[in-house]
């Protein structure tokens, strides 16, 4: 290929750790948060949402939530998009 293909988005799903997991309302229902959305920006920044279930059970709608300021989740989050990178970095391709 002779330039460099363009890449619209890159994002990982990051499993929040029990000990991390906090909950959060939204349209009247109390939901646990227990997995992260990271994506990279074109800035190289990071940004992130969390999602999770109702605490009630059943399936929840698809709703994000922000990531409260706290720097264990910062760190959980730098350290997966650091792994997700060596992965990418080492794909053995199609196949």
């Amino acid at each position: 290929m002779s330039s460099d293909p363009e890449v619209s988005a890159l994002a990982i799903n990051v499993t929040i750790p029990q000990a991390l997991r906090w909950t959060d309302t939204r349209r009247g229902k109390a939901f646990t948060l227990t997995t992260l959305n990271v994506r990279l920006l074109p800035d190289g920044r990071l940004a992130a949402k969390a999602y999770g279930r109702p605490v009630g059970g059943g399936r929840g709608a698809y709703v994000s939530f922000p990531v409260p300021d706290n720097p264990e989740l910062a760190a959980l989050v730098a350290d997966a998009a650091g792994r997700a990178g060596a992965l990418w970095a080492a794909h053995r391709g199609l196949g």
